[in-house]
């Protein structure tokens, strides 16, 4: 039998992959809208997960701000 994947292993081994992980890669690779909820998760689950704000601007010039995590 093949065992499904759930989000949150999605995000560890994304996360293991390429570094990092933010809300837009999270929703466009895993369709996940909370992200920060999966993140909250992994830490209880004894993960050691670093959050670092980035800015950016959105498709308007405005100013934006996201989270960015990744394993220590």
């Amino acid at each position: 039998m093949i065992e499904k994947i759930n989000q949150k292993q999605k995000i560890l081994a994304y996360m293991r992959t390429y570094g990092a992980i933010t809300p837009v890669d999270a929703m466009r690779e895993f369709s996940c809208m909370r992200l920060g909820a999966r993140i909250a998760e992994l830490k209880a689950d004894g993960h050691n997960i670093r959050t670092e704000m980035v800015g950016s601007r959105n498709r308007f010039g405005d100013r934006v701000h996201y989270a960015s995590y990744s394993l220590k």
